[in-house]
């Protein structure tokens, strides 16, 4: 699967390896309930973005530790989890061990799914993989393992935090740092790639491959609430402004 990796999935894949465990211990005991989003682990039962899982074929994108999947499961979906992470995987591993409970978890880059076409009813990611992969190669791919009516779902981040990022602080600062027109890609200074594009851009390449939007939550979150992702100030800024989104896109 190496050889098949874009230079930045494989740069990627080296990052996640090296800060897995750092990343478990500073945020497993945060996210460790599953069902709740992103940076503030606001509850699916609040924002309903899933629906009914029961007796669905679920592909988490960019799964880590796979608390989601795990809680997909207790909720009767049947999981699979997918990471470009090994050391990732091995934290999934080591926690479905300790719940007793077993479900695949594979090895692989969401760019190049390792799937049947129409092998899911829902693809969810909660940042993962939609943050760490290129959309112009991620959404095709989900499009293909997607059945006809299935959902994709994910949280990520917006382009008001990108457009407002102040490196120097390292935070988002009340006035516009960047432009706007044509994000597309970071390169973290310190290994990370990530990506995010225009609102347009997200439609247009949706509807390129079949996918209507049925929503577009701007999540806000609640004053003071807490998060191992973002400090204090982070937070009071999203609450005037979008930092985080999760869509919802339906294959026709």
């Amino acid at each position: 699967m190496s050889d098949d990796l874009t230079a930045h999935a494989a740069r990627n894949r080296a990052f996640w390896d090296g800060q897995s465990d750092e990343y478990h211990e500073r945020n497993a005991e945060f996210i460790a309930a599953g069902m709740a989003w992103g940076l503030w682990q606001i509850p699916e039962s609040e924002l309903n973005v899933l629906g009914d899982v029961a007796d669905k074929d679920v592909l988490e994108l960019g799964c880590g530790a796979a608390e989601w999947s795990r809680a997909l499961r207790a909720a009767g979906a049947r999981p699979v989890g997918l990471d470009n992470s090994e050391r990732r995987l091995e934290w999934a591993r080591h926690a479905n061990a300790e719940a007793g409970v077993e479900f695949p978890l594979v090895h692989g880059s969401a760019e190049s799914a390792p799937f049947e076409d129409e092998s899911f009813d829902l693809v969810m990611c909660d940042w993962g993989a939609m943050t760490f992969a290129d959309p112009f190669l991620t959404v095709p791919e989900v499009a293909r393992v997607l059945r006809p009516g299935g959902l994709l779902a994910w949280s990520g981040g917006t382009p008001w935090a990108w457009t407002a990022y102040d490196k120097a602080r390292d935070e988002e600062a009340e006035a516009l740092r960047a432009d706007y027109f044509g994000i597309h890609r970071w390169d973290d200074p310190e290994g990370a790639v990530e990506f995010m594009l225009p609102y347009g851009e997200w439609i247009r390449l949706f509807a390129a491959n079949g996918l209507v939007v049925e929503d577009l939550i701007e999540v806000r979150p609640p004053e003071g609430a807490p998060s191992t992702y973002r400090s204090e100030t982070q937070t009071a800024w999203a609450r005037r402004w979008p930092m985080e989104q999760i869509w919802k896109v339906r294959k026709l």
